[in-house]
């Protein structure tokens, strides 16, 4: 059975996702900037700390996330690190169930590998002096090889508490790079992806990023290593819980992830039923292509913010 999802809509909200005319447009529309806040704790790190605080308080952790996927040179990747270091700091004087997730296209990847492996480094090693941790996000396929490559090298100074990978199973080469992260004892976020990929490194049919998932989340749910199951799909989760438990592994052995503003419902019952259940918070200013990705998800909203984009009486003065 073949994706019932309008794979139209869903390729043209990554398309837009990408098109820079429009971030800075979609900032001022109303209506969006309502919608974001669904899925995005707000644009100041008080705004984030704060939604966190919550997060804990009904007994889930979190990941925070700057979020800045368009940096245009070295001084804007300094800005980013001092984000994150003041992040680090606040996590830890406020006493917050929470580490961060970082980008290394916001630390210069896509202008200097050099320039990204020194600044994740700054960051990897002041959660390190704070005994926090670092996930080091995945973005698009282009970019999946240089960012593994690096995370290997932070891996190697730090350790495994300190420093881990997110992998998608929607690339075709996922499941290779589980087997050869996790006998390295990466610790890996697993999630489906929200990019836009050629098939010739993607799964089209969701039905094979399904199947690649379970099979990549048994990878790591084997491995011994502590790793993080992202998904808000119902039949994904019950793979996983069944998996483990086949497995004799306790709850304590892994942790559940998904995003802000989705599904919690599903992160209450979970945290009822004793499992780990950690939430994915961004926050920021650019905030744009992060939303664009997560419609993509709903593809029914494709219309709505079509809608909003081009109607004049939706932006503010």
């Amino acid at each position: 059975m073949r994706d019932a999802t309008p794979r139209w809509s869903r390729s043209t909200l990554l398309f837009l996702s990408r098109q820079s005319w429009l971030k800075d447009q979609a900032t001022r529309v109303r209506s969006l900037r309502r919608l974001s806040r669904r899925f995005v704790a707000g644009e100041t790190l008080e705004e984030a700390l704060a939604a966190v605080k919550r997060l804990n308080a009904r007994g889930l952790w979190a990941s925070f996330d700057h979020l800045n996927e368009t940096v245009r040179d070295a001084e804007e990747t300094r800005e980013e690190v001092q984000e994150y270091l003041r992040l680090l700091a606040r996590i830890d004087e406020a006493g917050l169930q929470a580490n961060v997730s970082l980008k290394l296209t916001q630390c210069g990847l896509l202008m200097d590998r050099a320039l990204a492996l020194e600044n994740a480094r700054e960051v990897v090693a002041e959660a390190t002096a704070r005994g926090s941790f670092v996930r080091v996000d995945m973005e698009h396929g282009a970019v999946t090889q240089a960012t593994l490559d690096l995370v290997r090298k932070l891996h190697a100074e730090y350790g495994e508490s300190h420093v881990g990978a997110v992998l998608q199973s929607s690339l075709r080469r996922t499941e290779a790079d589980a087997r050869a992260l996790c006998a390295e004892r990466v610790r890996i976020r697993l999630c489906k992806g929200a990019y836009l990929e050629r098939p010739d490194i993607a799964f089209p049919d969701k039905r094979d990023v399904d199947a690649s998932f379970v099979r990549c989340m048994r990878v790591l749910l084997d491995s011994g290593v502590y790793h993080g199951i992202a998904t808000h799909d119902e039949r994904m989760l019950e793979a996983t819980l069944e998996h483990a438990a086949r497995r004799g592994l306790g709850r304590e052995a892994f942790e559940l992830q998904m995003l802000l503003g989705i599904r919690e419902d599903l992160q209450r019952r979970l945290v009822q039923r004793g499992y780990r259940v950690r939430v994915y918070v961004p926050y920021g200013r650019h905030w744009y292509a992060y939303l664009m990705r997560r419609m993509a998800e709903r593809p029914a909203n494709l219309a709505f913010v079509l809608r909003h984009l081009t109607r004049g009486r939706a932006w503010e003065a």
